[in-house]
This record gives C-alpha cells, sequence and structure tokens, in this order.
C-alpha cells in the first residue's frame, strides 16, 4: 500500500513537472500580444490559412493583394481558403475539438460575423478574449462612433474577434430603364410592387448571407414592436414575429424573376440579372457595391442608390482565430495588418472593394487621414444620409431559424 500510494504521489508530482514544463513551453511557443516583437519573430516564415468568402473576384483580389504584403512586411504567406458559406470552416474546427485535435488545426483565421461567431464563443472555439483589443492597430479602430465593432449581432465580442469592415444593407435601380419614384421604398412594399411587375424582383436563396439578409430586413419591417428581436428566438417570439412576414414572402413568390422557383445564388448573380435588364432592383451589403460593379465594367453607369427612408440592416464583419490555429502568430499579424491604415484605405476606396473602414479617420496619422479623404465616392455610393438609418441587427439565433423555416416552405415544400 506505501509503495502504491508513494507512485501515486510520484506520479502526480511527474505530471505537475510535465503540466509546468508544457505550459512554459506552451509561453514560448505561443507569445502573447503584448509581446509584439516575439509575434513577429515567431511568425516568420508561416503560411496563414485564411478561410474567407470567395465569391466576389474584387474580393479576391484585394485578399491577394494582402497576401503579397503580407509576405513583404513580415516574411508570412497567405493561403485564402475559399468558402462559399463560413459554416464549412466552422465546422472543420467543431471536428477537430471532438478529435481532441487541440493543437495544428487546419484553419487559421475565418471572415466571420453573425451566427457562426456567436456559435464558436458558446463552444469555446476561439483564441482567448481580449486578442484583438490588444493589438498595435486596435488605437485606431472607432469604437466610439462604431459601436457593432464590439458587438456581433448584438452579442459582445470581447476581444474574441477583430473588426474588419462595416456593412449597411443598400438598394440600387438602373436609371435608364427606371424610375425611383416608381419603386418601392421598403421590403414590405416589395410585394404589392410586384403585383403590377411581376418577375422583376428576386433575392438570393438563403443561406447566402444576402439572401439571409433580405429576410432579415423583412422581418425588423414587419415584426409587431412587442417583440425584442435583440434577445435569443423562441418558438413563441418566432411565430408571432414572422407570421406577417412569410405571408408577405408567400405574396410574392409567384410574382419573383422565375416565378419564384429559381433563385441567384449570390450578389454576384444577382448583379448579372441587373446588368442583363431582367431585374429592376439590385441589393448587396456594402453600400459602395455598386460603385465597385460599375468600376468594373460589370454594372451599367446609370445605377444608382434606390433610397430606404426607414433604414435598413447595418453592422460589422470581422476575422477571428480559433483555438488551435497552427500558424497563431501569423494569423495575429494579419489581423493585425487588417484594419492598419494602408490595408483600411486600399479596401474603401470603390475602384478595389469599397468596403467602409472601421478605423476612426480624424485620429489617423495626417498622411493617413489625407489619403481616405482623397478616396473617391463612386458614382453610385449613396452618402450616410441616403442610406437612412442603421437598423440593428436581430440576436444571431433568429438567422439560423429563418433560413429553417425559409427552406421548409419553398425548397422541402416545393
Amino acid at each position: 500500500m506505501i509503495v502504491k500510494k508513494y507512485c501515486r504521489i510520484a506520479s502526480f508530482v511527474f505530471v505537475g513537472v510535465l503540466a509546468t514544463i508544457g505550459s512554459a513551453f506552451a509561453q514560448n511557443k505561443a507569445p502573447a500580444v503584448s509581446e509584439w516583437e516575439a509575434v513577429e519573430a515567431a511568425a516568420k516564415g508561416q503560411t496563414v490559412q485564411w478561410n474567407a468568402w470567395g465569391g466576389a473576384e474584387n474580393i479576391n483580389a484585394y485578399i491577394d493583394w494582402v497576401g503579397e504584403r503580407m509576405e513583404e512586411l513580415y516574411g508570412v504567406s497567405v493561403n485564402h481558403v475559399r468558402l462559399s458559406d463560413t459554416a464549412e470552416a466552422v465546422s472543420r474546427v467543431v471536428a477537430e475539438k471532438a478529435a481532441g485535435r487541440t493543437e495544428d488545426g487546419s484553419v487559421d483565421l475565418i471572415w466571420i460575423n453573425g451566427e457562426n461567431f456567436v456559435a464558436m464563443k458558446e463552444r469555446g472555439l476561439l483564441e482567448t478574449p481580449g486578442w484583438a483589443t490588444d493589438l498595435p492597430n486596435w488605437q485606431y479602430v472607432d469604437v466610439e462612433n462604431k459601436p457593432t465593432v464590439v458587438t456581433d449581432f448584438t452579442v459582445s465580442t470581447e476581444g474574441l474577434e477583430s473588426p474588419w469592415g462595416m456593412a449597411k444593407l443598400t438598394f440600387w435601380h438602373d436609371t435608364a430603364r427606371t424610375d425611383e419614384a416608381s419603386l418601392p421604398h421598403s421590403a414590405k412594399e416589395i410585394a404589392a410592387w410586384l403585383k403590377d411587375n411581376p418577375g422583376r424582383f428576386t433575392y438570393p436563396a438563403p443561406p447566402d448571407f444576402i439572401g439571409s439578409t433580405f429576410l432579415k430586413q423583412l422581418l425588423v419591417e414587419t415584426a409587431p414592436d412587442d417583440i425584442d428581436l435583440s434577445q435569443p428566438v423562441t418558438d413563441e417570439s418566432f411565430e408571432a414575429a414572422t407570421k406577417t412576414m412569410f405571408a408577405m414572402l408567400d405574396e410574392m413568390r409567384p410574382n419573383l424573376w422565375r416565378s419564384g422557383q429559381r433563385h441567384p445564388e449570390n450578389y454576384s448573380a444577382m448583379k448579372s440579372l441587373l446588368a442583363d435588364g431582367e431585374v429592376d432592383i439590385l441589393f448587396a451589403f456594402n453600400p459602395a457595391e455598386a460603385s465597385s460593379g460599375i468600376a468594373a465594367g460589370e454594372l451599367p453607369e446609370s445605377v444608382r442608390p434606390l433610397t430606404f427612408p426607414a433604414g435598413t440592416l447595418g453592422n460589422s464583419h470581422f476575422v477571428a482565430i480559433p483555438f488551435n490555429a497552427a500558424n497563431r502568430e501569423g494569423a495575429l499579424l494579419l489581423a493585425n495588418f487588417l484594419i492598419s491604415p494602408e490595408a483600411q484605405i486600399r479596401k474603401e476606396n470603390p475602384d478595389i472593394w469599397g468596403d467602409p473602414t472601421v478605423l476612426d479617420v480624424a485620429r489617423l496619422p495626417e498622411e493617413d487621414r489625407a489619403s481616405f479623404e482623397a478616396l473617391p465616392l463612386g458614382p453610385a455610393t449613396p452618402s450616410p444620409a441616403e442610406t437612412g438609418p442603421v437598423i440593428a441587427e436581430p440576436h444571431a439565433t433568429w438567422q439560423e431559424r429563418l433560413e429553417e423555416e425559409w427552406e421548409e416552405r419553398y425548397v422541402v415544400g416545393g
């Protein structure tokens, strides 16, 4: 018994020593964000597996440029893993955790927001809280005037993800073919307008994020005032909040493009439909998207904003690092570069992408501030007054329920 007890104690001590050594090793292997020089040194030579939506050529080209700058500045390579749905990367990290793969994961950085962020946060799948707010370039992020940079679909980010850009749902039409006064000026007006203009409107099929956003816009316009959409959805609140919304979608369906039997795959496909004159209304989550399309020769120069005076949904999009990222330091450097003045100025240029900045331009060095102020707005980019008020996103749990119900009604149900 004494021998067994001694062995248990010795084993305990040995395990404790190993734990201490392991902890020290982990600390050496994973320097804190505050030790930025050590982060830069550890990152050199790494290849960051950046999982990001790959459905737009201008965004893909911007990410290619980011990769070139990361190589030049830090000796870090970037591999853009092009996704059609962010949930693909989330599922991979979930599977790796279930399999006990706590390091050397296959995903280093994810372009993310909304329900995917909430799912990873709740399951403990993200890098330690606070890493984002410890990044050197965080000093320029506009937390005061852009509160969604620290709140993702009403959920506090707690520094678990770093903001990359701003989004505001924006609608456009082609002034060469349609008069703005004859068009609907809210999502709930579209059903009535379609009766006189059958086939002239469509939306991407959820769970494409633009299609899901249209559902949410219609939801916030039609939900009863006593339903708090900032709270997690319940069976009761879902039924009460969506009754009018789905009645309108049912009414719209036979009058949609292709009688609602087909939907464009994504924004890019919807953009082609407007350019070809098959539909009259285009929408995206970036106010400069149409200007970028005009600059690329993808849209007619006569495309202009379609104002929704009561406002549209707005949010921020982010990048996050999984808990088991194999190239954590390279991912930290990449996240920091993405909120640098250099990267944000290029991203906001409508000739490149036109994605609004997350930075407080007034706090930037004079040269960077001047570069922002010199950016062209673009012929189809609305001013803040033209885009209308920013409407807060519903809690992230609403989106999945909306997508499930939409599929049940219009795909499974036929």
